[in-house]
């Protein structure tokens, strides 16, 4: 994965459109590291992250109330589904 991506913040909407970009180009050249690779396993591994990451903010003691997402939120949902099974 590119260290561009992985340390890339984002806080607002502008910052949230620069990390879809940065992912479609991990995406584009670190494909083997995917986990889920086609839409409908993205969707699904989407859909079951978001459901599931409370449980992430817990476990890492992040303090975030996921019930009250923001930009940074729906990135590590996105980050997170690319690898989640």
């Amino acid at each position: 994965m590119d260290n561009e991506l992985t340390e890339f913040r984002v806080t607002d909407r502008k910052s949230f459109v620069k990390f879809l970009d940065l992912l479609r180009k991990d995406l584009s050249e670190n494909q083997q590291e995917w986990e889920n690779k086609s839409l409908e396993d993205f969707l699904e591994a989407l859909s079951a992250y978001t459901e599931d990451i409370q449980g992430y903010y817990d476990n890492m003691k992040m303090n975030i109330d996921a019930d009250q997402p923001n930009w940074k939120t729906f990135a590590d949902i996105i980050m997170g589904a690319r690898i989640y099974e």
